[in-house]
């Protein structure tokens, strides 16, 4: 039987004070945000599961047709009891800095309104009241394509928001056409992809397609190896060609663990046991191996880092779905000179210490990489990724694997500042997907 790690409660009370850590430096440094760029996350450490999608899409990346379907913003605060939360919409340019607009030009109706009264969670271990938002909704229409960050707060006090969550508005002015391909310029191999797409602007009034536009191109959501504005390989007045490119040359992976809590009673493969102990309930992990040294990816599913709330006989896992401390486990040798981090929407993809893999020893003697997580239960995909020392792309070769046959979803989006403009329309997205 697997063990347990050491010093379990002292490690999520760990997890707790690294968390509030975490917070206060964000809180600290708000003051700079206009410097900085907006991406969706919680600040307050009594606001969990804020998720933002398309309106009944909740698998899909929050991105939507302008005048077309809208968002929906969730998120729980597990201090119970209503709070008088607001929000206000800040349009952003491409690198999710605040634009120069006014809100007037922007927005029709109130930039700032009040979040929607509060639902109080059901039957669950854990207290929390559930909030949800909708944009647009009748206190406000939107009236520009562009990145849209939502400032979340008590009171109106935006200077100190609880949380921020980011959508993206398109207008579809381009067709962008593409595929994925194991031939790359490092030499045809089994372990990576390259993205070949091409962009038709035949529509599109510009003068500088080179300089005009802002191409960003996303793996699985993921931005530590996001690629920002790579040069064509070919270009035109009304076509744009990235083909053999270099720079969009992505390490395949493998395919997601993925694990399934959606019931504290029966759960499949990779949970060893759920128990109700007295701070909450605890899903313990089975510990997971290394997939680099096999010669195609692992079979699975192909969530590539999605995540969805759901509770079995449940009529709204939204205030029924009860939070479990997950305790994630690597079973491995140390891997020097860097450190290992959970990517996925369960960390909204970051690479900081909210993800951390600490190494330690359980109490039977194996060793390897541990990450104890408060989420709320459901289906969640994930990844141990390996992040070299003073670097800020990880690699998943010494943990996962990587394998040109992985199923990847890649992301495309085009942004174009005519000259004179004063921001970043957002006129092409496309996602593509290998295999």
């Amino acid at each position: 039987m697997p063990g347990r790690m050491k010093n379990h409660t002292t490690n999520n009370l760990t997890t707790r004070g690294i968390r509030a850590f975490v917070t206060l430096c964000l809180i600290s440094m708000f003051q700079m945000v206009t410097a900085q760029s907006f991406y969706t996350h919680a600040i307050s450490e009594s606001i969990e599961s804020l998720t933002v999608y398309p309106i009944n899409n909740p698998l899909k990346a929050p991105v939507v047709e302008l005048n077309g379907e809208g968002v929906v913003i969730k998120f729980d605060n597990l201090l119970y009891g209503n709070s008088n939360y607001s929000y206000k919409i800040v349009h952003c340019n491409a690198n999710w800095t605040p634009s120069d607009l006014a809100s007037g030009e922007y927005v029709t109706g109130f930039e700032s309104s009040n979040v929607d009264y509060g639902r109080e969670s059901i039957t669950t271990l854990t207290p929390y009241t559930h909030y949800e938002l909708t944009i647009p909704n009748s206190d406000v229409e939107l009236k520009l394509s562009g990145n849209y960050a939502v400032l979340i707060a008590e009171d109106y006090d935006f200077d100190h928001p609880v949380a921020i969550a980011c959508f993206s508005v398109v207008e579809p002015l381009l067709q962008i056409v593409g595929n994925v391909t194991a031939n790359t310029p490092l030499s045809i191999s089994d372990r990576y992809q390259m993205l070949d797409f091409d962009i038709d602007n035949r529509n599109v009034t510009v003068n500088n397609p080179q300089r005009e536009f802002n191409v960003v191109i996303m793996q699985n959501r993921r931005t530590d190896n996001m690629v920002i504005n790579p040069m064509p390989t070919f270009s035109s007045i009304s076509k744009l060609s990235y083909k053999n490119n270099r720079a969009l040359v992505f390490e395949g992976g493998n395919e997601y663990r993925t694990v399934d809590f959606s019931s504290e009673y029966t759960y499949g493969s990779g949970i060893q046991s759920i128990t109700a102990e007295k701070d909450a309930m605890h899903v313990q992990m089975e510990p997971a191996l290394p997939r680099n040294m096999y010669a195609t990816p692992t079979s699975g599913g192909d969530a590539n880092g999605r995540m969805k709330i759901n509770r079995q006989r449940s009529n709204d896992p939204d205030t029924e779905a009860d939070y479990m401390w997950v305790h994630f486990f690597l079973q491995s040798n140390y891997i020097p000179n860097g450190s290992v981090h959970l990517l996925g929407d369960l960390t909204g993809n970051r690479l900081d210490a909210l993800s951390y893999a600490k190494y330690v020893t359980l109490d039977n003697n194996i060793s390897g990489y541990a990450c104890s997580m408060l989420l709320k239960q459901g289906g969640y995909s994930y990844q141990f990724a390996f992040l070299p020392k003073g670097k800020t792309q990880a690699t998943l070769l010494p943990t996962e694997g990587s394998y040109w046959a992985t199923e990847n979803e890649y992301i495309i989006l085009v942004y174009h500042r005519p000259f004179g403009s004063r921001y970043d329309k957002l006129i092409g997205y496309q996602v593509i997907y290998s295999k």
